[in-house]
């Protein structure tokens, strides 16, 4: 009965953190204070004679052997909570409309208590075709989950991938948090080579560096989220927690590392440089505009988390509202810059300029390369 009791608390922790982090999502400013994206310092260039036609402008592309009809997915967010259900019940309607993907959160709570499974089954059931995408935390793996548990999760909810999420700097402020990251390379490498679906791995709002590909890339891995610093602060969500909770060691800390992170670019740079791997870029993508330049910059996909969520929470005709302006956006600048399909984009000259430049220079990438490139 005791180890029942430890279990059910161990339960009830993980589901009231859960909810804790959406209400603050939802109802305070958690995003990056002084540290931005760098899409900022990003610039496609204006093709006067774009030589196209707005109407022939194709966004659909392939991403790990599915088809999505724009280069967008929603990122893993939530579960385990009957909000949750209902949040990712509306992202999972509008993304199958759509033809896009998605991500659900962490999928502890469902692997703990079987009876929070349906907040994160309801997904497939309402998105019977889109792209759907598992997700398990480095701690996870590190310390608790076999490979049994990792399937179950996948199955769950009739997975296309699985992510395994790395978020370091929230387990570091977060009073709770569980700071176990030796050995997870390792894990990683066995899960990939267990598993018959993609493993993505995925940062979530830190970055990730060249280094870090490169471990990533070696040890099997089908895709990597970079999921760079100028959006949300995992960091300051942990802040606004320590402060209910009057815990002065946490507060001063998620205020020291609010932010902390690679931002977006320089990540997404360094990792597509590094690694010949299928790249999401997110951390801060805010429109059409900035899908559109991670695309130009190397990324197969565009990752979009909180402007989602606050859609999500009014429902899904606000959510398919948000991502059909994301894609009308993309389309005209995609016409704008003579590019009729996303390949085409990939390969559109753009120059980036002041500290996101500085930065990639200091690390040995160099950002001219981008400038002078020819659409094929």
């Amino acid at each position: 009965m005791e180890q029942e009791s430890l279990g059910d608390k161990l339960v009830n922790q993980v589901v009231s953190r859960k909810e804790e982090h959406l209400r603050i999502c939802l109802e305070r400013d958690v995003e990056a204070r002084k540290i931005t994206t760098g899409l900022e310092d990003v610039f496609l260039i204006h093709r006067a004679l774009p030589e196209i036609n707005l109407k022939d402008v194709k966004l659909n592309t392939i991403f790990l052997n599915h088809e999505f009809s724009a280069p967008i997915i929603v990122e893993g967010m939530t579960g385990g909570t009957e909000k949750a259900m209902e949040i990712n019940a509306a992202i999972a309607q509008a993304v199958e409309e759509l033809g896009l993907g998605m991500g659900v959160g962490s999928q502890r709570a469902a692997l703990e208590n079987p009876t929070l499974e349906r907040t994160y089954r309801i997904v497939r059931e309402k998105a019977p075709k889109a792209f759907i995408v598992s997700n398990i935390g480095g701690p996870q793996i590190a310390s608790e989950y076999d490979i049994r548990k990792i399937r179950l999760a996948v199955e769950t909810i009739g997975a296309d991938a699985l992510a395994i999420h790395l978020n370091s700097l929230q387990e570091a402020v977060q009073p709770e948090g569980e700071k176990v990251y030796a050995g997870i390379i390792d894990r990683i490498r066995d899960i990939a080579g267990s598993l018959n679906i993609p493993v993505i791995v995925k940062e979530t709002g830190g970055g990730i560096s060249a280094e870090v590909a490169r471990m990533l890339a070696d040890a099997g891995v089908a895709c990597i989220d970079v999921a760079g610093a100028g959006g949300t602060s995992w960091a300051a969500v942990e802040y606004y927690r320590a402060v209910e909770r009057g815990d002065l060691l946490s507060r001063d800390l998620g205020l020291i590392l609010w932010d902390w992170g690679i931002p977006t670019v320089v990540s997404l740079i360094e990792v597509t440089q590094s690694v010949n791997l299928p790249v999401i870029a997110s951390g801060g993508i805010r429109s059409g505009l900035d899908i559109a330049k991670s695309i130009a910059l190397g990324a197969s996909l565009a990752g979009i988390a909180r402007p989602i969520l606050l859609s999500a929470f009014k429902g899904c005709e606000e959510t398919k509202r948000t991502l059909s302006t994301l894609i009308n956006q993309l389309r005209n600048v995609m016409f704008l810059v003579g590019a009729d399909s996303i390949e085409k984009l990939k390969n559109v000259p753009l120059v980036i300029l002041g500290r996101t430049a500085e930065w990639l220079r200091a690390r040995g990438f160099n950002p001219e390369i981008y400038a002078r490139r020819r659409i094929r």
